[in-house]
């Protein structure tokens, strides 16, 4: 695996980026949201945070929670931004899901100013065998929106949004897009050892593409985070991997890995300039005591499938 294209090397945690006009933004895991901008994808600077202080919803609906939001998800829909964030108690499904709303991405200009909208969806120990973390938002070909969303339990779920974006549209459709096995005995408040999460769909020609991390990370150098993938010709599923099994049913094909330099990869995003698809994750640096890095690696497609070559 060659070194990724960042020089600077910025330590984040679940980064996604989109780009408004010459100049690119990445927002990732940390107090308030963390910011970052760069004109070449390489050079970044920090930015304010998205929130200066706590969602006021969040800290009374999260036990705990004081203003560390993960996982942060970025779109545009032609008029506005739609900033998907995760709050939640480490290890539990003690979670939710909140929107925050911008005109523009540039804090120089006289339209920014992030609106929060609150709560999209909750998740609840006991009453749910899913997390409400990590989320992202797709389209269908009916440019009707989705978001996917998860993290261990029961795995990866799909649901229909309104029109606001802002929480399901009614009547309700779930679907679950990814799992793997997780041992029956396990209660249903504990995280379980099904280690999947972090769901990422794009579509390229006739198929959606569906990214997950399994394994674990978070743990530094002893971290096993790796990209696998599966596609569907419908945005629903059913995901079937490189093997042809489907990712509901455990199924997943490596797309990237980490290696020595890198003790695990993973949280990835995908994003186009000039014709060509970079897949955006973290990675824990081996020569630097296992921290998270930014890591943003071309991808090449082969066959209809992503790879990310070593």
């Amino acid at each position: 695996m060659a070194q990724p294209a960042t020089p600077s090397q910025i330590s984040v945690h679940d980064p996604v980026l989109i780009k408004e006009k010459d100049k690119w933004y990445l927002f990732a895991t940390g107090m308030g949201i963390s910011v970052w901008s760069s004109t070449d994808m390489k050079n970044w600077k920090p930015e304010k945070p998205v929130f200066s202080e706590p969602p006021q919803w969040a800290i009374q609906t999260i036990p705990g929670y004081r203003g560390h939001t993960w996982a942060p998800d970025i779109s545009f829909d032609g008029k506005n931004y739609f900033l998907y964030y995760s709050v939640s108690a480490f290890g539990k499904n003690t979670s939710a899901i909140g929107l925050a709303v911008n005109k523009t991405l540039d804090p120089a200009s006289p339209d920014f100013k992030w609106i929060d909208k609150g709560k999209v969806l909750q998740s609840v120990p006991g009453r749910d065998m899913w997390n409400a973390i990590d989320p992202n938002l797709i389209r269908d070909d009916k440019d009707q929106p989705w978001l996917v969303f998860g993290s261990f339990w029961n795995g990866m779920k799909l649901v229909r949004l309104n029109k606001d974006q802002d929480a399901p549209a009614v009547p309700e459709k779930w679907f679950t897009v990814a799992a793997r096995q997780r041992s029956f005995y396990l209660p249903d408040t504990a995280a379980g050892d099904a280690a999947i999460e972090a769901p990422f769909i794009i579509k390229r020609d006739q198929y959606y593409y569906l990214f997950v991390s399994f394994d674990y990370c978070c743990r530094g150098e002893r971290s096993t985070y790796k990209v696998v993938v599966g596609r569907s010709e419908k945005l629903e599923g059913p995901y079937i991997d490189w093997d042809g099994l489907a990712m509901n049913l455990g199924g997943g094909t490596t797309v990237f890995e980490g290696n020595r330099q890198w003790h695990g990869v993973g949280h990835n995003a995908v994003v186009s300039e000039g014709g060509k698809d970079y897949l955006v994750c973290h990675g824990y640096d081996a020569n630097d005591n296992g921290r998270p890095k930014l890591i943003i690696r071309e991808m090449q497609w082969r066959n209809g499938w992503p790879l990310v070559p070593r």
